[in-house]
């Protein structure tokens, strides 16, 4: 598969911060649903003064004390150092026919349970917030096991799939349909973010929770997760680049998509489609939250030579892909999905090894990204970046 990989999980230095950096979005959010109105952070433009951290590090002799530093600016020859790697490897590419034997290989891992649950245990290993420390298993015995959900909920998570190709179920039938503040994860896996995003909406009834994977099995161990309450949540297979492939809910509906280290797994001439059939199921002030790799992030410095499938777009060993953006790529498709630019930061950060003493710089693309109030209003951000920004 060339979308995204199955159960994969956010990179291990980012994944807690991201999370509890969403649930301060989440909890803004859900106090929204309770007063019934936009929160004003979704009306301004107004940015923190430092959104990507506060660990400063000023001097060089203490960079072994912490594992990871904010704002970190690179020199002059720490930069030309970055691009000489990226020239020396991508300058092999992988042939074309390479690629398709890549693609069937893939295709294989993605429907073994195996790898899918390989991938689920070092999921939860790292998050300490999913369940009670004592709880040793995570899963049912059975989707069917009795655990409190209400019938309804359950019959939302399973609508028949006959009713899926026919196109878009009735308004009075699809799941959440009686909530007022509703968000979409795209690409969950096996629930990396699900569970504390559920966690945080368990206080606001009118809320509810989608989260989609293309990995059939995937979303399999989402609903046998004893936390996953259908009645609050709906999980479902979905392929993001199959633009014919309805989703269990009509468009224009959503309050908050999160899309966090998903968009780099797609194929280049692919994302503009996913983007711009996400833009439609945003409701008008809803936000789409954006976070993934940067270019020159310590990942792609990493390759190897024949790794490379086309610029700044490389294949790993497991085949799963890999895209490294701009902050102005991510600028001009947001912008031509018709989504007005809230926040657009490139997050330098230097992660460190304190047992082996390396340094490890990590560049990531963070934004924030709103459908505009009104179908006549105009952006003010049409006036695309230079593809080439930082």
């Amino acid at each position: 598969m060339e979308h995204w990989r199955a159960g994969a999980s956010l990179p291990p230095a980012c994944t807690v911060t991201v999370l509890i950096r969403m649930n301060v979005i989440w909890r803004n959010s859900i106090s929204c649903v309770r007063i019934r109105k936009v929160p004003h952070r979704y009306q301004s433009g107004h940015h923190p003064v430092a959104p990507l951290g506060t660990r400063i590090l000023t001097d060089q002799a203490k960079v072994f004390e912490h594992n990871m530093w904010d704002h970190m600016q690179w020199s002059k020859e720490e930069a030309a150092a970055a691009r000489k790697k990226v020239e020396e490897n991508s300058a092999e590419r992988v042939l074309l026919e390479e690629q398709v034997d890549q693609k069937t290989k893939e295709k294989m891992k993605e429907f073994s349970l195996d790898h899918v649950k390989d991938n689920a245990a070092n999921c939860f290993s790292r998050m300490h917030c999913l369940t009670n420390p004592e709880q040793k298993n995570h899963y049912k015995k059975s989707a069917g096991s009795a655990d409190g959900q209400s019938k309804a909920g359950s019959d939302f998570s399973n609508l028949d799939a006959k009713q899926h190709r026919k196109g878009p179920v009735k308004t009075e039938l699809f799941p959440g349909s009686s909530a007022t503040f509703r968000i979409l994860e795209v690409g969950c896996g096996v629930g990396n973010s699900v569970f504390p995003i559920l966690n945080t909406l368990q206080n606001a009834p009118k809320s509810f929770l989608y989260c989609c994977d293309f990995a059939s099995e995937a979303v399999e161990l989402v609903k046998l997760h004893l936390s996953y309450r259908a009645g609050q949540c709906c999980a479902f297979v979905h392929d993001i680049c199959d633009n014919c492939s309805p989703y269990p809910f009509p468009d224009g509906i959503l309050d908050v998509i999160l899309l966090v280290f998903v968009l780099s797994s797609i194929h280049p001439d692919r994302m503009q489609g996913v983007l711009n059939r996400l833009s439609k199921l945003l409701k008008p002030g809803g936000m789409l939250l954006f976070r993934d790799y940067g270019r020159h992030d310590e990942t792609q410095l990493r390759f190897k030579r024949g790794h490379c499938l086309s610029e700044n777009f490389y294949v790993r060993g497991d085949g799963t892909r890999v895209y490294f953006f701009t902050k102005g790529e991510v600028h001009n498709m947001f912008c031509k999905a018709g989504l007005d630019e809230k926040q657009n930061l490139v997050d330098h950060r230097l992660q460190v090894n304190r047992k082996r003493q390396v340094k490890m710089h990590r560049v990531w693309v963070q934004g924030k990204f709103q459908k505009p109030l009104h179908l006549t209003q105009k952006s003010s951000k049409l006036v695309f970046l230079p593809l080439s920004h930082g």
